[in-house]
């Protein structure tokens, strides 16, 4: 376990010893496990991290996935992570970018995935909402929805949700609303 006094304490020295006069800039608890995080992850080849206001930000990046297989392969899929002060004990807030069909992921990119609301603990880490988001694409969960016409579509005519998948991944309306192009 990282101990923050020790940490802050080298951090003052260091400035001393140097001659700065400038502030040192603090260091959270929950910024300083993001960085382990980030440090330790163990991304599968379909996903790519990217940090859109420098690696001076590690609090907000993005996340893309690229299915290699089931309803979604091909399509890539866009996620911001923001990362809360009280993190690890809150779960980061996690959204999808584009608008896509998808019984989990509603019209405004909200995420229902079980480990960013109540099955939340502070022993999870980033890595792990990345696999559960991976886990979505390749297995849908109908029994849980945030898009409950998908979620009823997956369950009753499988056929008929996947067709309706590819429209939405190739822009098209599906149930009367249209989705963001992805392929």
């Amino acid at each position: 376990m990282i101990n923050l006094i020790k940490v802050r304490e080298k951090q003052k020295e260091a400035a001393e010893n140097a001659g700065s006069k400038t502030a040192i800039k603090e260091q959270t608890a929950s910024k300083l496990r993001v960085h382990r995080d980030i440090s330790e992850l163990t991304l599968p080849p379909i996903c790519k991290i990217e940090f859109p206001n420098g690696k001076d930000d590690l609090m907000n990046f993005e996340v893309a996935i690229k299915p290699d297989e089931g309803y979604y392969h091909d399509g890539e899929f866009p996620f911001t992570f923001e990362i809360p002060i009280l993190y690890p004990h809150d779960a980061p807030k996690v959204k999808c970018k584009i608008k896509v069909y998808h019984p989990n992921i509603d019209y405004d990119g909200n995420v229902c995935l079980n480990i960013l609301r109540e099955d939340w603990k502070p022993v999870l880490n980033i890595n792990a909402v990345i696999y559960g988001l991976v886990h979505l694409f390749t297995e849908p969960n109908h029994e849980d929805p945030l898009n409950p016409e998908a979620a009823d579509e997956l369950r009753d005519n499988p056929i008929s949700f996947e067709s309706n998948v590819r429209s939405a991944m190739w822009g098209e309306t599906v149930h009367g609303l249209t989705y963001d192009r992805i392929l």
